[in-house]
């Protein structure tokens, strides 16, 4: 029996395709940067150029992300990006637009409420909610505590 496991271990690491482990996280790492200096550089335009403070530049940026993301991934962009850039495209806030889009655009043939509206957030509801309870429990003890 051993010689039998031996055997079929030899073919499958003869047939499994070689680990990319470097070159996915390189790609992920210049293309999370790439994404990430973006939304710099509008966080400084809007400073910079419209005079917004802090606070407002720093919306500015979140929506013109999330936007971007959202549209690009309505458009079959994001997904071909995210093949090239792995995790990069995953971690900034652009993966959050594109984790409610896509499966919103994946059941929009089921129709407005049961497709789009309640397959929207099937991804990032979980997300959400562990974020929001978590946020509330550790509001809630620093209110006890703090």
């Amino acid at each position: 029996m051993s010689k039998i496991k031996k055997d079929y271990k030899n073919i499958v690491t003869q047939e499994m395709p070689k680990s990319k482990h470097l070159k996915n996280a390189i790609m992920a790492f210049i293309f999370g940067g790439i994404i990430c200096t973006l939304g710099h550089a509008i966080n400084v335009f809007g400073a910079s150029m419209w005079g917004l403070d802090k606070v407002d530049a720093a919306s500015l940026q979140a929506i013109v992300l999330v936007f971007l993301g959202a549209t690009l991934t309505g458009f079959g962009v994001y997904d071909k990006l995210g093949n090239i850039a792995g995790a990069g495209t995953i971690v900034p806030i652009t993966g959050f637009a594109n984790s409610i889009v896509a499966p919103a655009m994946e059941f929009k043939r089921e129709g407005l409420i049961m497709g789009t509206g309640a397959k929207m957030f099937i991804l990032a509801g979980p997300v959400l909610v562990n974020g929001i309870g978590a946020s509330v429990i550790i509001g809630l003890i620093y209110c006890f505590i703090g």
